[in-house]
């Protein structure tokens, strides 16, 4: 793994910070981030649980799984759990991570850990109090018909390699 010749951090903030990396004389800027964990979450009802929330930073309405960041030190699949239940109140079934995966490489070292959590059961919800989200339901079926619908890239690659998984059984 190649390391920059130096780097100052600019910005520290609450989610991340942004340092500036020197490599061979070229500037880079670039957002540190812990990582996060999104999770494809399929009831015994042949349904999806996704979650329409406002993005302020895509200025609309955006259809995604329930997801969250990592807390420091937590193991992914610990978060996934975690995030599912607090989100949408689903909890237990059966679980296997689908990808890992950064989520823009060119600027930002975010890590996404996408989960598939098969033939959980609702439960209670517990959102933080600055979480604001309509939960949707598709059945398994309508998920291909309803990909160009989405426009967050990790729904599109969670779905897709959901479809993908389910058809080569």
């Amino acid at each position: 793994m190649s390391e920059p010749d130096a780097s100052r951090t600019v910005y520290d903030g609450k989610l991340f910070d942004v340092v500036v990396e020197d490599w061979a004389g070229r500037e880079r800027e670039i957002v540190e981030h812990g990582g996060a964990t999104a999770i494809v979450a399929i009831d015994d009802d042949g349904c999806v649980t996704l979650v329409r929330q406002f993005r302020e930073a895509g200025r609309r309405q955006l259809v995604e799984p329930p997801a969250g960041t990592l807390e420091p030190g937590e193991e992914p699949l610990a978060s996934a759990r975690r995030e599912l239940a607090e989100e949408v109140g689903l909890r237990g079934g059966r679980w296997r991570e689908l990808a890992r995966f950064y989520t823009t490489p060119g600027f930002c070292r975010e890590r996404m850990h996408l989960f598939l959590a098969e033939d959980v059961e609702r439960g209670e919800a517990n959102p933080e109090e600055d979480e604001e989200f309509e939960v949707v339901r598709w059945k398994v079926t309508e998920i291909e018909r309803r990909l160009p619908e989405l426009e967050d890239a990790k729904t599109i690659a969670g779905l897709l390699l959901y479809v993908h998984t389910r058809t080569h059984r």
